[in-house]
């Protein structure tokens, strides 16, 4: 499951990280690296950008970055 397909109020537990190697680098710099506990704290009345929070700040990232963030099975 990638972070895209959550809904605000959901959480999940980063399990990877993929796509092109700037968006990998910038995601890991942030704090964003496997075993992370990441919420959908809101999504923009289209969908996009979503606000996530981990590491006890928030992030607006596009959805096409999010489908690139996956989610271990709870």
């Amino acid at each position: 499951m990638s972070l895209s397909e959550l809904k605000p109020g959901q959480k999940g537990q980063v399990h990877s990280v993929q796509g092109n190697r700037a968006l990998t680098k910038r995601l890991f710099a942030l704090g964003c690296t496997p075993g992370t506990d990441v919420k959908v704290i809101k999504m923009a009345p289209l969908g996009d950008p979503m606000i996530i929070n981990f590491r006890g700040f928030n992030l607006a990232i596009r959805k096409d970055d999010a489908k690139n963030i996956f989610l271990s099975e709870s």
